[in-house]
């Protein structure tokens, strides 16, 4: 069975993620077991047991959602359901390359380790907010981004979904758009519990350290298209896959065009491999034709190939 295979990012993960695939699973004790080794803490402990505090913090949350994902794809593939098509929102970008066979699994998670210490650091340097935005067009988010670049650094970070867009940048500017959009009408626009401006500028700071770390690590080229968070389209080769991660950081994610054009390439069969199904609700808004099906727990990776 063939599917495309989407990976979620930060936000997706919860108390008790991924406990029943370690109870059931020995591949998934040996993928805990490796990343507690490598993160030099009790990932598996936090992941089970939480403290939820502890869960939030981002160089917690991006190994844990990743270690999650990666299991998750691996016991589809032990199930012969395989990815003909991978994308991974932001973080979970790492997770589709792992997917593709760009990476392995610990390289992978090294990387995503380096790259949450880097974003949280660079959110401590240069302190900044989130923002979402619900019920206006990207073009009037646009703008009113554009309006305010004199009052200091913002941007879009995600383009989610049809009027669901998250602005990123310094707190009184995104306070100043978030103001603006309700001006403007928006259903929704509200400030989101983040650690840093993810996907702008101020990121900028954990540039050097990546580049460094991504520079050091293997990159394959990819077994199947990989759909990026900086072009939304679909690439293989493993230098342009390594760079792209790298823009990740302070680019935008165009998950809505990636989804359109995953569908227009006739990949439209989708599986939400990791914890939680924020991309299948992202996915009915762009396309209510398309497929997804949440596999995060066991009782869901089961329920398949039924």
């Amino acid at each position: 069975m063939s599917k495309s295979f989407i990976f979620p990012g930060q936000a997706s993960q919860y108390v008790g993620m991924a406990a029943d695939l370690y109870e059931k699973y020995d591949l998934a004790k040996e993928y805990f077991d490796k990343a507690n080794h490598i993160m030099d803490l009790d990932l598996k402990k936090i992941c089970f047991s939480g403290p939820e505090e502890d869960l939030k913090q981002t160089y917690i949350t991006q190994p844990a959602i990743y270690v999650h994902s990666v299991i998750i794809a691996e016991l589809l593939k032990q199930k012969n359901i395989y990815p003909v098509a991978v994308a991974g929102h932001s973080l979970g970008e790492y997770c589709a390359l792992v997917a593709a066979n760009v990476l392995d699994f610990e390289n992978g998670l090294a990387l995503v380790r380096e790259r949450s210490r880097l974003m949280y650091e660079a959110g401590q340097k240069n302190p900044g907010t989130m923002a979402a935005i619900i019920g206006l067009s990207s073009e009037d988010v646009d703008s009113i981004c554009d309006s305010l670049k004199g009052k200091g650094v913002i941007q879009p970070a995600n383009y989610n979904s049809p009027g669901q867009i998250v602005v990123s940048g310094q707190k009184h500017v995104v306070l100043l758009a978030i103001e603006k959009a309700r001006e403007a009408g928006a259903r929704m626009a509200t400030e989101l519990v983040v650690s840093g401006a993810f996907h702008s500028p101020l990121m900028l700071e954990a540039q050097d350290g990546l580049a460094k770390a991504l520079n050091n690590t293997e990159f394959k080229d990819a077994d199947i298209p990989v759909y990026t968070n900086v072009t939304s389209k679909a690439v293989t080769k493993a230098e342009e896959l390594r760079s792209l991660l790298l823009k990740q950081l302070s680019s935008p994610v165009l998950w809505q065009d990636i989804m359109t054009n995953m569908i227009a390439d006739n990949y439209d069969d989708f599986i939400e491999a990791g914890p939680g199904n924020v991309l299948k609700g992202l996915l009915k808004r762009t396309d209510r034709n398309a497929s997804c099906e949440p596999c995060g727990t066991v009782e869901q990776l089961e329920s398949l190939g039924e």
